[in-house]
């Protein structure tokens, strides 16, 4: 999933917190923890170019507003997700464009000689056309979900934790969304292909 296990990982990242007070540089440990998964995901949604971007202001915003970060609520980890999601939110318009490239572009360039890796590649293109497609056409909540769900690694209470939700929200908005993108791809099962979109 990205961060490093520990025995209570809560306890370990409000410590860090705790310390950034006195000693800012301590964030550091929360950035390089917690950063390779909120840049994946956040490429996943709007591209390699914006990914940069984004996560990084993940973190300066998670650090400004550090006073508002309570273990109680829920981990660290589901707290930058749900930073990474608003500010993803900020940028429909760019995650939009980038569903619309992904339907339009193929898996990559074919290996000259190589007869069976460019069926496979073609293939695999008109997976990610097909994925992309479908997820535009979830509502902004659904994909929300799904996308913390596929390129977030995150578990059913981290994208409850993450996005304010309950559990049986949650629930209902990954099968509203599943069930959807099942339908719109002829009825395969997009837990299947889900890592064809990352690529």
């Amino acid at each position: 999933m990205g961060h490093t296990p520990a025995a209570d990982p809560r306890r370990g990242d409000t410590v860090v917190i705790d310390a950034s007070w006195h000693e800012p540089e301590r964030f550091a440990e929360i950035f390089h923890c917690y950063f390779p998964g909120i840049h994946r995901y956040v490429a996943g949604r709007l591209g390699a170019d914006a990914a940069d971007d984004i996560a990084a202001e993940t973190f300066l915003t998670a650090y400004r507003r550090r006073d508002r970060f309570d273990p109680a609520r829920g981990a660290m980890r589901s707290w930058l997700f749900g930073i990474a999601t608003n500010l993803v939110g900020r940028h429909r318009r760019s995650e939009a464009r980038h569903l619309r490239t992904l339907a339009h572009t193929p898996a990559g360039g074919p290996q000259p000689g190589h007869e069976e890796r460019v069926a496979d590649e073609v293939s695999a293109g008109a997976v990610r056309g097909a994925l992309a497609e479908a997820l535009r056409g979830l509502s902004p909540g659904d994909r929300d979900v799904l996308l913390l769900v596929a390129l977030g690694d995150c578990t059913y209470p981290e994208v409850a934790e993450a996005l304010g939700l309950k559990d049986g929200t949650v629930a209902s908005r990954l099968n509203r969304a599943r069930r959807k993108l099942r339908d719109a791809l002829g009825g395969v099962d997009p837990t299947l292909i889900t890592e064809e979109y990352e690529r």
